[in-house]
């Protein structure tokens, strides 16, 4: 059993070695207050309804997720300019505060695709740009 145990824990252990970061920066922000978040996405299933992932960081700052497995991504980001901790909208559902996704992919009529703002995250980690509208 010990034995068992210890196989587990070195598997375990070289898994969350090679796990990947991506960092964002975000580029279009209107104005320096509020905060910038991201939601992380790992599916066209959960695309824009199920972050795998959320983070959130001041403007102008870099946007982290650690520890990813490696695969395919797509980020939606937006700038909260009033820091209420939602993406405003208007009567319409339009977003009115400053959006991304991932690839500067752009929907038409809506939001892009998770194709169009699909990327691959290799084992080495990414950095990637996003510039909102």
């Amino acid at each position: 059993m010990n034995r068992l145990a210890l196989l587990l824990a070195l598997l375990s252990s070289a898994a969350a070695s090679h796990a990947a970061d991506l960092s964002i920066q975000v580029d279009g922000a209107r104005g320096d207050g509020g905060a910038v978040r991201a939601a992380l996405f790992d599916s066209a299933d959960r695309f824009l309804k199920r972050p795998l992932q959320v983070a959130s960081a001041a403007v102008g700052a870099t946007l982290e997720f650690k520890g990813l497995a490696t695969g395919q991504y797509a980020v939606s980001v937006y700038h909260d300019a009033n820091d209420n901790g939602k993406l405003d909208q208007n009567m319409m559902g339009i977003p009115v505060e400053a959006t991304g996704f991932s690839n500067d992919a752009l929907g038409n009529m809506g939001p892009p695709s998770f194709e169009s703002a699909r990327f691959v995250l290799p084992a080495e980690g990414k950095a990637i740009r996003v510039t909102l509208r």
